[in-house]
């Protein structure tokens, strides 16, 4: 399962579409050494991930650190391979909100 690259989000559980593209495409983007980048909404930061196998597949676990509206923030999530070019995952804010999400892999 490869996780590397650029994933549009396209649905997120708490927020609609006219908050969490805003002001860019939402995205979440990671890189081969296992870190990487998203924004959505007014929110966006750097991430710091590892794969961690389980019996019921591989995911991509990562803590997070960026700014919501220019307030530090900081957290961790995690995305797994729903299907062929298709991930889902979580965001979590410490001490605050989660959201699940759904990303297609850009092309």
């Amino acid at each position: 399962m490869d996780f590397t690259g650029k994933w549009h989000i396209y649905e997120m559980e708490l927020w609609d579409e006219d908050y969490f593209n805003m002001e860019v495409q939402a995205y979440i983007t990671i890189e081969p050494d296992n870190m990487g980048y998203f924004q959505f909404g007014l929110v966006y930061g750097d991430i710091d991930g590892k794969i961690v196998d389980y019996a019921d597949g591989k995911k991509f676990e990562f803590t997070w650190e960026g700014t919501d509206e220019c307030d530090h923030v900081f957290g961790s999530g995690w995305v797994r391979i729903k299907e062929k070019d298709l991930l889902e995952g979580e965001f979590r804010f410490h001490l605050g909100d989660s959201s699940t999400f759904l990303a297609r892999r850009a092309k």
